[in-house]
């Protein structure tokens, strides 16, 4: 007769799995983890921060291909495979986007790229600029499948190349989130008394101010740049994560299993760690994904103001500050592609919460 585990573990993840909307969002998060680490493998543009500019075709609608002219640099970019892979490679070389080439002799002739009907500089250039006086191979047709923005880049590497901010911050504010909160709200919730009251006083002052205000002080306190914010957003969000913890270990602490540690002589530091933390961390858990979920929007809004990831650097809220100007002029795709990309992660955090949340009630 086979032995079926009922633990509470296996109830939850059980419940979980029948509830289409949380696996299906839990899959979406995953994909889109798996982009952001190996996002220059996926991107057609993997130069660092997929930042390679072609003023010529800028602002170009999807599915839009131009002929596209490399011309190789002298200088050496010594760079390891590793590096390539998870930062993008340093290109040194120079893509011209060309409308038509001819080579006569030694010397080819191409016509840069012009939009609007004008036409285009004709230029010429000796083929030994080329390894082997092979130019055809550094001829490429290229397709722009989300367009380019209006600096000429490929819009989808953007989009790609931008996941890795919006997905790592998140994971970076929570955890420093929940060092913080959990930290603080055990304390006040196990010893009361004055440190109870010295500890709410701080949640609450930095409860009342507002969260975005509050954020871009610590921003231009510590500077722009990319790990600030990650710090600035996790700094700001331990607030809810320390109450609900506090809330939690008042009413747990007087729980039998509570009493019978103190009374085997176990310390406080052991009780709160390895007897109480354990069996409060589902509600920390659901308040965690929204964290996510806040953590992502308050980063798209210190880009879209300016003072989150600065550029070359791609991010999710610094493209529609780019582009939206561009909803009204007939290219609305420019600020909606990133912005549905912002919603749909914040979407699935929020229904992996819900799902967790009924997943963990242990009433249900």
């Amino acid at each position: 007769m086979s032995h079926k585990s009922n633990s509470l573990k296996q109830l939850a993840l059980q419940k979980f799995k029948r509830n289409f909307w949380g696996v299906f969002s839990f899959c979406f998060v995953m994909l889109v983890g798996l982009i952001s680490v190996f996002a220059y493998v996926f991107a057609p543009d993997s130069s660092q921060h997929a930042n390679q500019m072609h003023l010529a075709i800028h602002s170009k609608r999807p599915g839009f291909q131009v002929s596209m002219l490399t011309m190789p640099s002298q200088l050496e970019t010594n760079q390891s495979s590793f590096d390539k892979l998870f930062f993008g490679k340093k290109n040194a070389d120079t893509e011209i986007p060309i409308s038509e080439y001819k080579v006569e002799g030694n010397t080819l002739t191409y016509k840069e790229y012009a939009s609007d009907g004008l036409e285009g500089v004709e230029k010429s250039i000796q083929i030994t600029e080329f390894p082997n006086n092979s130019v055809e191979t550094f001829v490429k047709e290229k397709t722009f499948l989300f367009g380019t923005d209006k600096y000429g880049r490929d819009l989808l590497s953007r989009v790609l190349v931008g996941a890795r901010i919006s997905f790592f911050i998140g994971f970076v504010a929570v955890f420093i989130s929940l060092i913080i909160g959990v930290f603080m709200g055990s304390v006040a919730g196990y010893f009361g008394g004055k440190v109870d009251a010295i500890i709410m006083w701080v949640i609450n002052v930095t409860w009342s101010i507002p969260t975005l205000l509050l954020v871009i002080a610590i921003t231009l306190a510590l500077g722009k740049g990319f790990w600030q914010v990650f710090i600035a957003v996790g700094l700001t969000m331990w607030v809810e994560v320390a109450r609900v913890v506090r809330g939690q270990i008042i009413s747990a602490k007087e729980m039998q299993y509570v009493t019978a540690a103190r009374a085997l002589g176990y310390n406080d530091f052991r009780i709160i760690t390895k007897h109480i933390l354990p069996n409060i961390m589902a509600p920390v858990i659901v308040i965690s994904a929204a964290n996510f979920a806040a953590a992502i929007l308050i980063e798209s809004g210190l880009s879209f103001l300016g003072i989150g990831a600065q550029p070359p650097m791609a991010s999710w809220g610094a493209m529609i500050k780019d582009h939206y100007n561009y909803i009204i002029l007939g290219k609305s795709y420019l600020a909606i592609i990133p912005g549905l990309c912002i919603m749909s992660l914040v979407m699935a955090f929020m229904l992996i919460g819900n799902a967790l949340r009924d997943a963990l009630d242990v009433k249900g």
